[in-house]
């Protein structure tokens, strides 16, 4: 991957903030030709720079507004205890992210789901019948204060 620049930044700033803007839009807040910005955007795109493009769909519109964190700690921390609770987790559609983590818990969820009936739900589903579970903890958030998906440049 080559080093970024910055136009390269600039350009990952805008399109961070509207990835939907069009190609002549975008060379023209960053100060290209629309056919030089193209480059620059398949290159960042090719390099993996650009992971991909994606919508964000508000929780509340789809019944998915409250958010669950659970902490998950398994009985084996084998090389194939890790790799087969990866396997399962991604099959629950509710699971918004699952990080391996260090410290008390192997992994952090979270979780977006209706109530703690669908909750309820998830858990005898789902997260109960992970291969290897130990402990599970979960915390029900009150609100949501800062969230991004966006990363400075």
């Amino acid at each position: 991957m080559s080093e970024l620049d910055s136009i390269d930044r600039s350009i990952l700033n805008e399109l961070q903030s509207d990835a939907r803007m069009s190609n002549a839009e975008l060379a023209d807040r960053v100060g290209l030709s629309p056919s030089a910005c193209y480059r620059r955007v398949r290159r960042l795109e090719a390099e993996g720079v650009i992971a991909g493009y994606v919508m964000i769909v508000d929780p509340q519109a789809i019944n998915r507004s409250l958010d669950v964190f659970v902490e998950i700690s398994l009985v084996s921390q084998s090389e194939a205890s890790l790799r087969q609770f990866e396997k399962e987790v991604v099959e629950c559609p509710e699971v918004m992210s699952c990080h391996l983590m260090a410290g008390d818990a192997d992994y952090l969820l979270h979780l977006a789901v209706a109530d703690q009936r669908d909750f309820e739900r998830i858990h005898n589903q789902y997260l109960s019948r992970f291969s290897g579970m130990g402990r599970l903890r979960s915390s029900f958030a009150i609100r949501s204060v800062w969230e991004t998906t966006r990363h400075e440049l």
